[in-house]
């Protein structure tokens, strides 16, 4: 039986075309040669040889105790044999078949993303080695191995440039195709293509682990994902079809008229239904993945709809994460003072903490590095050390109220100042002395300001910022966007609260952070956006990754997962409405067995098609916003 289903589904199409063929011979015998038996002989042949495809398969089902729409057709066309009815029953066959051809070759170009990104995936690499270079597979490719990625190569690893420079083309990861610059100790990612120039690169991630890797395998899971729709479908069907049985059986005892029980059997099948909704999630989910948009799964898509709060993170969400220290006050001459809290801040991948070590290396007047014996990090505060026994603090207001560390009215001054400016503030302390003040200004990510009016456009009615920064810096950034709460000084677990809170209330709520520090808020939310470039942690946490980490794409998001379920809905009226017609058009006798198929086939066809609409689906947001322009490189 395997052997046959197997040689069945490589010449179904085979299939198809003979049986299409016959048809048209049957009718040209008919009406050319006026030989009625050719004609029924003919057709019957056609009748014989498409079924076999359709039983095969439904036997297959009915092993696995599942009753398929294959069984209805193959019961219809026994039943057309038996009243002589072998038009009918070709005429069905064919088109089932027919249907099924059209209904793959369309379904295949909603997947032509997954495919596209699956074909860019690189299959070999060039490592270097002592004696040069040497081209191997992809898999013998190891941790801290150093590849060579020359003009017009793939890089085939997650790491970091140890060598050369180049431009890179990041599309495959965040769906852009402009050209970026890539230097030594830049990060680059597997998939990506040298446009230019060349790169030596140590590999941090190879093979599954992959940045590259990853996105395939998420959202190929992603398009098997069901949403609720389509569960209860699924649930619908595995009692639509006995159902539809029975009452065909009804029919008969009832009206003893077999042809219009086989009629019914005929009409009975639910193909529109079945394939509605699937079809919409599957050009939906590969309509993000080509814009680098993860959405893991139709029950995403679905509860990604409904949202009507977003809840955000500042820093390196709402701003670009590049801080840079624009004020520095000191109280005391001692050169050290940058030296030490950069040595502090290298403990930490903190932005604020990046900004001041990048600070320090540019305006310190010394060399020398400081002895640190002990570091800790207080989540959402700052670090404390120890250096030549004594303590020394870099942190925020509240760290220092926790060590009982007070300013003069001087620092606090300064301290105010700095932060009306919108500048997030970290303080050093030695010996419970405050010793100097940082201020920190963090550029606004473009376009946040009109994404955000673009998504209260779309239905979100309530824009929330939750930051560990202080009040006076939180409060200028959320001035600047229009967003409507505001909550500052939060550590990791007190935004989790406010989340929770807002659920309570009977909000849909959404985060959207870095990844990494709001992972929590990210896994608490009904949907968890991750705006991060990658990050394993933003990837495996949560629902949505905008891989772009742009606000752009977080509006194309939310719109898309809206037309998604608007599509499906569109889907199943269709499908219902089709169901409608045919029983009614049984009713007053204008549906009969090949013209009820014709149009049931052709319902498919027509959820597809609609569903197709969302591979170019865009934003009234995203027609506002002009196409970016290759970078042209010498």
């Amino acid at each position: 039986m395997m052997k046959l289903q197997q040689f069945l589904t490589k010449y179904t199409n085979h299939i198809t075309a003979i049986t299409g063929g016959l048809i048209v011979l049957g009718f040209a015998t008919k009406f050319l040669l006026h030989s009625l038996t050719g004609y029924q002989v003919i057709l019957a042949i056609a009748s014989i040889i498409a079924v076999i495809p359709i039983a095969v398969r439904a036997w297959s089902a009915l092993i696995n105790r599942v009753f398929s729409i294959e069984l209805l057709v193959s019961i219809a066309v026994i039943g057309a044999f038996v009243i002589g009815e072998f038009d009918e029953s070709a005429i069905v066959t064919f088109l089932f078949l027919f249907g099924s051809y059209l209904e793959s070759k369309t379904l295949q170009k909603t997947r032509t993303a997954i495919k596209g990104l699956t074909e860019m995936a690189p299959t070999t690499a060039t490592l270097v080695t002592a004696d040069g270079t040497t081209t191997v597979d992809i898999d013998d490719v190891d941790v801290d191995d150093v590849v060579l990625v020359k003009t017009g190569n793939q890089v085939p690893v997650d790491g970091v440039v140890v060598d050369g420079s180049g431009y890179l083309n990041e599309a495959s990861i965040t769906g852009e195709s402009r050209q970026i610059s890539k230097q030594l100790d830049d990060q680059v990612f597997s998939g990506t293509m040298v446009e230019n120039g060349y790169l030596k690169v140590r590999a941090t991630q190879v093979g599954d682990d992959t940045t590259f890797a990853k996105i395939i395998d998420l959202v190929e899971e992603a398009q098997d994902t069901k949403s609720k729709a389509e569960k209860f479908i699924d649930r619908f069907a595995q009692y639509y079809t006995p159902a539809v049985l029975v009452l065909a059986l009804l029919v008969f005892i009832f009206s003893r008229d077999f042809r219009l029980a086989i009629t019914v059997l005929v009409l009975g099948c639910p193909g529109a239904l079945v394939i509605g909704a699937p079809v919409s999630n599957v050009a939906g989910i590969g309509n993000g993945a080509k814009r680098g948009i993860l959405i893991k799964g139709g029950e995403v898509i679905d509860r990604f709809a409904k949202i009507d709060t977003l809840m955000f993170d500042k820093t390196g969400t709402l701003t670009q994460g590049k801080t840079t220290v624009t004020s520095f006050k000191a109280y005391t001459d001692n050169a050290q003072l940058l030296p030490l809290a950069a040595a502090i801040e290298q403990t930490s991948d903190h932005p604020l903490g990046q900004a001041i070590v990048t600070y320090a290396a540019q305006h310190a007047t010394t060399t020398a590095t400081p002895t640190l014996t002990d570091t800790e990090t207080v989540k959402g505060q700052g670090i404390w050390a120890t250096v030549a026994n004594q303590k020394v603090i870099l942190g925020n207001q509240k760290l220092l109220t926790a060590q009982q560390i007070t300013l003069t009215a001087t620092q606090q001054a300064d301290l105010k100042q700095m932060q009306q400016a919108g500048q997030s503030t970290v303080i050093l302390a030695i010996d419970q002395q405050v010793q100097a003040i940082f201020g920190i200004a963090d550029a606004i990510r473009p376009a946040v300001k009109t994404a955000l009016a673009a998504l209260k456009a779309q239905g979100i009615k309530h824009l929330v910022m939750l930051t560990g920064d202080n009040e006076l810096t939180a409060d200028a950034v959320a001035t600047e966007l229009g967003i409507d709460e505001v909550h500052a000084n939060l550590l990791p677990a007190e935004k989790v609260t406010y989340v929770k809170k807002q659920q309570a209330a009977g909000h849909i709520v959404a985060f959207v952070g870095d990844g990494i520090n709001d992972s929590p808020s990210i896994a608490q939310a009904d949907i968890g956006i991750a705006m991060g470039s990658g990050t394993d942690v933003a990837i495996d946490t949560s629902d949505v990754v905008l891989m772009q980490s742009s606000f752009p794409a977080l509006v194309h998001a939310h719109g898309l997962a809206q037309k998604t379920v608007l599509n499906t809905r569109e889907n199943i009226f269709i499908a219902i409405a089709t169901v409608v017609f045919l029983l009614i058009g049984l009713i007053f006798g204008y549906i009969y067995m090949a013209s009820g198929m014709f149009v049931h086939e052709a319902s498919i066809l027509v959820v597809i098609f609609n569903a197709m609409r969302l591979i170019k689906f865009q934003t009234k947001y995203d027609r506002k916003i002009p196409t970016p322009v290759k970078s042209v490189t010498a």
